[in-house]
């Protein structure tokens, strides 16, 4: 089982505490380079106390010895531009999906932008309910017969 998790710089004791505290062990971390529309350094983030940050970090933690991982397919550096506030870059669901293919992924506090195929995106900023996967949608109707759906 893996976790990842993004933080910035400020946060990331924060973040190796929670995945300790949900049983992870921290493997490895990939980093966003965050740049403008021309592709420079994100020279003004408001992430920093004393230096502005132009990064963030994604922790990635396992749980045990997970089967099917593939290891060493992708770089832990993403250089991507930034978008509106909490889109992460899209690179990050490839390299997500090449280290855990065939799983199920859950995505928590999701924007309409995070949805992705074949995961499952929980967050309060999301339009109704979305629900793709047969057996999770008969159980989703099961529990909530008056609940709303839509397959995207």
């Amino acid at each position: 089982m893996r976790c990842l998790m993004w933080f910035t710089f400020r946060a990331m004791e924060l973040g190796r505490e929670c995945l300790q505290l949900w049983g992870y062990d921290r493997c490895d971390e990939v980093i966003w380079v965050k740049t403008n529309q021309l592709q420079r350094i994100i020279r003004t983030g408001r992430t920093g106390h004393w230096i502005n940050h132009g990064k963030e970090h994604c922790l990635v933690g396992v749980k045990g010895k997970p089967a099917g991982a593939n290891r060493g397919l992708d770089c832990d550096v993403i250089v991507a531009e930034v978008r509106a506030t909490s889109h992460k870059p899209d690179e990050i669901y490839g390299i997500i999906e090449r280290l855990s293919p065939g799983t199920r992924k859950i995505e928590l506090f999701g924007r309409m932008h995070n949805v992705q195929p074949n995961w499952l995106t929980l967050g309060n900023q999301l339009d109704g309910v979305h629900l793709v996967d047969p057996e999770v949608k008969q159980r989703f109707l099961n529990a909530y017969p008056e609940g709303t759906t839509m397959v995207l």
